[in-house]
């Protein structure tokens, strides 16, 4: 198991806050601005990669213990 710091675990925090918030702004505009299938389609499969990847990493932060 890999042991981080806890300044670390912060970080990794945020950027998967990030992730997830990128995620939401994607998927508003998918479901409201874009009339373009296309369009839709890539921003959503991104939004929702980046949804499974804010999520992945926040289990990893819960779940692993800190460096003393």
């Amino acid at each position: 198991m890999l042991l981080i710091s806890s300044m670390d675990k912060m970080w990794i925090s945020f950027a998967s806050m990030g992730c997830m918030f990128i995620a939401m702004v994607f998927m508003f505009f998918v479901k409201t601005k874009f009339n373009n299938s296309l369009l839709k389609f890539i921003f959503g499969l991104i939004a929702y990669i980046l949804l499974f990847i804010g999520f992945i990493t926040m289990i990893y932060i819960i779940f692993n213990p800190t460096k003393a």
